[in-house]
């Protein structure tokens, strides 16, 4: 698969039915939880836009990493959530309505987080001469198309074909996680030559992001005494990122156009699924 192929056409369109599944799943009731739990909604949010970007910095700066891998792994800490985070919070037994909910809120505010954070973390590890930037204005808008956008329409389909919603919603969840399958292994393509040597850097310091922030999440809403339910879907919705929205930022050739920096992402995408499907084993075999 050629790169502009995979970058330009493809990955948007594999990100568009992600996000699509995800909005027919989707009703302003989930908003609206907001108001209903505010303890909940509120910790979960803290610890997907405040608490995980500070831990994958902390990470890819103390880890001896190449820059662009280094900024990789903070585009990956800025992307929380995501659909398979639900799918996980229902196999773990969690509460799925808070799951949904934090994943709704958090895409719609990293629409505006995620160039601050990656601009950011560019400064810093590329250095202050660096050319290379998200335009603020022109980031929040292709996001919100390739986001929002399908979100959106997903919620409409279930407003008003609930029928149709509910047909379509498993095979565009089957379809969902193939087209993630064929943008990683077209990623990793890319960088075959590099493959070994990236996985070497990178793969430990991408389990190390997920196994420590899935503890955290778990750790504070632990602490803040909100239910094992809820703690369940805390811990999955922090700990699990949107590794296809961090691939799209990083290799995108109207974004960033630096498919290194896509390589921590797509690591992690196939690493979160295992420690993901760990813990909702645990989570069962706790609850029983």
């Amino acid at each position: 698969m050629e790169a502009n192929f995979l970058t330009d056409i493809f990955l948007p369109l594999a990100l568009f039915i992600i996000m699509l599944g995800m909005g027919l799943s989707l009703t302003l009731e989930d908003f609206k939880r907001v108001v209903l739990y505010p303890q909940a909604v509120g910790i979960g949010l803290i610890a997907q836009l405040i608490m995980l970007p500070i831990v994958g910095f902390a990470i890819a700066s103390l880890f001896p990493l190449e820059p662009e891998l280094a900024v990789g792994v903070m585009i990956l800490a800025a992307c929380p959530g995501g659909p398979t985070s639900n799918l996980l919070t229902f196999l773990a037994g969690g509460d799925v309505a808070l799951s949904v909910t934090l994943t709704a809120i958090s895409s719609l505010i990293t629409v505006f987080t995620i160039p601050l954070v990656v601009n950011f973390s560019m400064q810093t590890f590329l250095g202050q001469g660096t050319n290379l930037q998200l335009p603020f204005i022109n980031t929040v808008l292709q996001i919100a198309v390739i986001t929002l956008l399908p979100v959106a329409l997903g919620m409409v389909v279930n407003k008003y074909a609930p029928g149709v919603a509910v047909k379509a919603d498993k095979p565009v969840k089957w379809l969902s996680l193939f087209f993630l399958a064929v943008v990683i292994v077209g990623v990793l393509l890319r960088e075959r030559n590099n493959f070994i040597s990236y996985v070497i850097d990178v793969g430990l310091v991408t389990l190390v992001l997920n196994v420590v922030t899935m503890a955290l999440g778990f750790a504070l809403a632990t602490f803040t005494k909100l239910g094992e339910k809820r703690a369940t879907a805390i811990t999955i919705e922090v700990g699990l990122q949107n590794g296809t929205l961090a691939i799209a930022i990083a290799s995108s050739s109207t974004l960033l156009n630096t498919p290194t920096m896509a390589i921590p992402a797509a690591i992690y995408s196939l690493l979160m699924f295992i420690t993901g499907a760990g813990f909702a084993w645990w989570a069962n075999r706790r609850s029983i």
